[in-house]
């Protein structure tokens, strides 16, 4: 059974920092492309972003760039995201999320893109 488990989640004011992390049980990760989407209430879930199973190469939206750091340790069967300079419209559920194993990245910054597994979110607040 494929699990992506994310935490890390809390209540912060604008300008902190958070560390969310999806940790990956019945899956190598390090051959799946990993991302991070989040859903806030009444929006669509949108993409935040994306990183790559073999170049490393990162992908971010617009929204989050400059601010947002995702990474991944292999090791640890992890994809991290490091939440930095947080705003009230980063508030949302975020969910950790891997596609197919040697797919592109790239291929998750597309709107309606079927992604495969997902986590169960975790809440981010940032108060204003």
């Amino acid at each position: 059974q494929v699990q992506l488990v994310e935490s890390g989640g809390d209540l912060v004011q604008a300008g902190g920092s958070l560390r969310l992390s999806c940790a990956a049980s019945g899956l190598t990760f390090s051959s799946h492309p990993g991302g991070w989407f989040r859903q806030a209430p009444g929006k669509e879930r949108e993409f935040v972003a994306a990183i790559a199973w073999n170049t490393y190469i990162t992908y971010y939206a617009d929204s989050v760039k400059g601010r947002f750091t995702i990474s991944r340790d292999n090791a640890k069967n992890t994809v991290y995201l490091q939440m930095n300079s947080l705003k009230p419209e980063d508030t949302a559920v975020y969910y950790c999320a891997a596609d197919d194993r040697f797919s592109s990245a790239q291929g998750m910054t597309n709107r309606g893109a079927r992604i495969k597994y997902w986590g169960q979110g975790t809440q981010v607040t940032v108060s204003s």
